[in-house]
């Protein structure tokens, strides 16, 4: 079993928006919808009119900033509704005691999870974050901002094309933890083409000859087989792990199997 080659207390995690959405939260889809609303627009034909990030932009060009959005996105995502407590899989997340979990995520619900079942945990938003670090407490990496500083939020098409650039002190942080440490992906597809220029620079960097005998190798559940997927993780240097549900529900069978290893 692929779980017995992964050590979790040794190992990166990676958590993208799949692991969100299983807690039932508002999509995007819908919330750009409100957006357009309150620009004046009817939700279904602002939609329509570019990508998401360019009409994320498109609001901070007419209010000035982006903390109306923020605030909205930060109230939908985290209503009375949705209970930390219920979800298996953070709960498996938490409990397996990851030196440091990336998330792309802007929700607060790996924060909470550690909160609820009194795990201590250190978040990293910036650079002066980093000095905070301590040994035996798992690091929160908000790779993509934080509600708490909603300058960082990576949600407009100019902040996507900077994060591709890939030289932020974060990047530099994963890219010298990738050099020997295995990461796990979860809750990603090859939908969004900042992780797949993430994965393509990690392939690029795992290939130097240099350090490819001293590397770790690392994974990704798959919720769903897909073989054209399947093939590109294999080229960067990415084993995939394919949910033998086929419809993710296996996540926390397989990270509830670390356990027995």
């Amino acid at each position: 079993m692929l779980s017995s080659h992964i050590d979790p207390q040794e190992t990166i995690l990676f958590v993208g928006a799949g692991a969100s959405m299983q807690l039932g939260l508002p999509s995007w889809s819908a919330l750009v919808g409100e957006i357009g609303e309150e620009l004046g627009f009817d939700a279904d034909i602002f939609r329509d009119f570019s990508t998401y990030f360019a009409l994320a932009e498109y609001y901070q060009i007419k209010k000035g900033s982006l903390r109306g959005l923020a605030k909205l996105l930060d109230t939908k995502w985290h209503g009375p509704s949705v209970s930390i407590a219920t979800s298996a899989l953070h709960r498996s997340i938490v409990e397996l005691e990851f030196p440091r979990i990336y998330t792309t995520n802007f929700d607060r619900w790996l924060e909470r999870a550690f909160k609820h079942w009194k795990h201590e945990y250190h978040k990293i938003v910036k650079v002066t974050d980093i000095g905070g670090s301590r040994s035996g407490v798992t690091d929160i990496v908000k790779f993509h901002g934080d509600f708490d500083d909603p300058d960082s939020l990576v949600l407009t098409e100019s902040n996507y094309f900077d994060r591709l650039e890939f030289e932020s002190p974060l990047d530099i942080m994963l890219r010298a933890e990738a050099l020997h440490r295995p990461i796990l992906f979860i809750g990603y597809s090859l939908a969004d083409v900042n992780m797949r220029y993430l994965f393509h620079k990690l392939g690029k960097l795992w290939s130097d000859p240099k350090i490819s005998g001293a590397r770790k190798e690392s994974f990704i559940f798959m919720a769903r087989p897909n073989p054209i997927e399947a093939a590109l993780f294999k080229r960067w240097g990415i084993t995939p792990i394919v949910d033998p549900k086929g419809d993710g529900s296996g996540l926390v069978d397989f990270l509830g199997s670390f356990r027995l290893t």
